[in-house]
Parts: C-alpha cells; sequence; structure tokens
C-alpha cells in the first residue's frame, strides 16, 4: 500500500480498478479496509481510492486536534497526487461529514455525492443520550467477548448477529475493518471530537449542481433515520433512500444491495466518460 505525506501525517492508501474515479471515506474507528465489500466488485468498472484516514490503520498522525476539514483535505492530497481532476465520492458515517467538506472544498471536481449514514451536522453524530452512553460504554468494559458483542450491536440489528453468529460475525468484521472489534483505537475520542466541532449544515445549497444520493438504515441506532431526511431535504435535488431492516454496518451487512445502489446512482450522474482521470 502507497504512502502519501500531507501536513506531517503519512496517510496509507490504496487504488484499484480501471474505469471512472471513485473516492470513498470510510467512518471512524474504521480503516480503509472497511470498503472491502464495495471495492472488490466496483473495481470491476471503477478505479476505486480507499485509504487509512489520519491516524487510523498505517496512516499516522501529528500530535495536533483532528479535524474533518483536515480529513477533507487529506482526501483532496491524495485526489491531486493521483492526478484525478474529478471523481465520484462516497462517505460511511463520519466519513460522509468529511465527503460533505470536501463537495463544498472543490465542487467542480465532484462527479457525485454519496453520503451513507450520516449526519447533517457533527454534534448529532457525538450527542450523548441514555442509549448512545450505554453502547458507547459497552465497547469498553467487560470480557473481549463482551466487548466484540456491543460493538456488533452498534452495526447491525439483533437478527443477523444471530442468525450469522457472533463470534464468526465479529472475526469478519475485524478482518474487514482492520482491527478485533473488543480494541477501541486510540484516535477514536478525536475522531469524536472533531465530529462534534463540525457543521456545513448552512452551506448545502453549494451542492445544488452535484447529483447527491443520501441512505440511512432503517435500524441505525447511530446515523438515525431522521438525520438522512433532513440531510436530503437540505441539499437540493439530492435523493433520499432508507434501507429496510439494516443498520449502521449496512456496508457489511447488505454488500450488493450498497453496491446496487452505488451503481445506479453514479450512472445517473453520467459515468460514460471520466475527463477527470489521467491513466
Amino acid at each position: 500500500m502507497p504512502t502519501l505525506r500531507v501536513d506531517g501525517a503519512d496517510l496509507h492508501y490504496e487504488t484499484t480498478g480501471s474505469g471512472p474515479s471513485v473516492v470513498l471515506i470510510q467512518g471512524s474507528g474504521v480503516a480503509g479496509s472497511g470498503w472491502a465489500p464495495q471495492v472488490a466488485p466496483l473495481s470491476k468498472d471503477f478505479r476505486c481510492l480507499s485509504f487509512d484516514n489520519r491516524g487510523i490503520g498505517k496512516s499516522t498522525i501529528r500530535e495536533q486536534a483532528l479535524s474533518i476539514e483536515q480529513m477533507a483535505e487529506d482526501a483532496r492530497a491524495l485526489m491531486d497526487a493521483l492526478g484525478w481532476e474529478s471523481a465520484h465520492l462516497v462517505g460511511h458515517s463520519m466519513g460522509g461529514l468529511i465527503a460533505q467538506q470536501l463537495a463544498l472544498d472543490i465542487p467542480k471536481r465532484i462527479r457525485s455525492l454519496a453520503l451513507l449514514c450520516t449526519f447533517t451536522k457533527g454534534p448529532e453524530a457525538a450527542r450523548i443520550t441514555p442509549q448512545t452512553l450505554w453502547l458507547g460504554l459497552r465497547t469498553y468494559v467487560g470480557t473481549a467477548a463482551m466487548r466484540r458483542r456491543a460493538f456488533l450491536k452498534m452495526l447491525f440489528p439483533d437478527d443477523f448477529v444471530k442468525r450469522e453468529g457472533a463470534e464468526d460475525l465479529a472475526r469478519r468484521v475485524g478482518s474487514v475493518i482492520g482491527r478485533d472489534l473488543a480494541s477501541n483505537p486510540p484516535i477514536l475520542m478525536k475522531q469524536l471530537a472533531a465530529m462534534k466541532r463540525y457543521d456545513s449544515s448552512q452551506r448545502f445549497a453549494e451542492l445544488a449542481a452535484i447529483p447527491s444520493l443520501v441512505a440511512s438504515a432503517e435500524h441505525d441506532p447511530i446515523a438515525l433515520p431522521k438525520y438522512g431526511r433532513e440531510l436530503s431535504r437540505l441539499i437540493p435535488k439530492s435523493r433520499f433512500v432508507e434501507v429496510p431492516n439494516a443498520s449502521h454496518g449496512v456496508t457489511i451487512q447488505m454488500p450488493e444491495r450498497v453496491n446496487e445502489m452505488l451503481r445506479l446512482h453514479f450512472d445517473r450522474a453520467g459515468v460514460s466518460r471520466d475527463p477527470g482521470s489521467r491513466e
């Protein structure tokens, strides 16, 4: 996996496939490998960029405050280094906030925008309620098996976990997102703080020219569907989809559904040519 130095951080990234360019930005606590269920099939027709956000996975970070704006600048630097003048942009959870900022920074370079299980503004992600407090605390206390099950509860509906088997599912998900689910990465608290400080909702009218998709999951306890509906209302001409029987980890739970949705979105935005990719 190659590395790019950006403002004191070494960003590890990977490009896979050929065709129109797609930038995939992950959420908090997840390495770029979390996009594997999307990259593998999409790379048959697209050139996909996935990367570890600064401070997680194999990407480093300086001792400084983390910000959504800086992480958006990281994504732009990767596009520049690859010679991508334009790309389809996909963000999940915190990655959706980063994608919002990147689209606001360079709207003419964004061919389409897909915001999955994300928020209208960052404080929604960092909110403290009895439910979110209990969900979060359970990932820090108890045995390793208990912490893994608590993390699964944040990502998937109970019936899905039961059907797949908690131990087997935790092992599979851990291999995808790049860590043991029993251990939270040290950068997580900085990521949550960065989200809490971020709010670009007053600028969403600037995204009117970008074909935009907002997708929520019916049972998501983190990025509530009402946040997605409001986000779609604020982004002019955006399309809203609520995925039934899914939760925050929908990209892993229902990869075929998500990939079909993304392909359709890219097609609607016009993927027959990719003038911004110099390959």
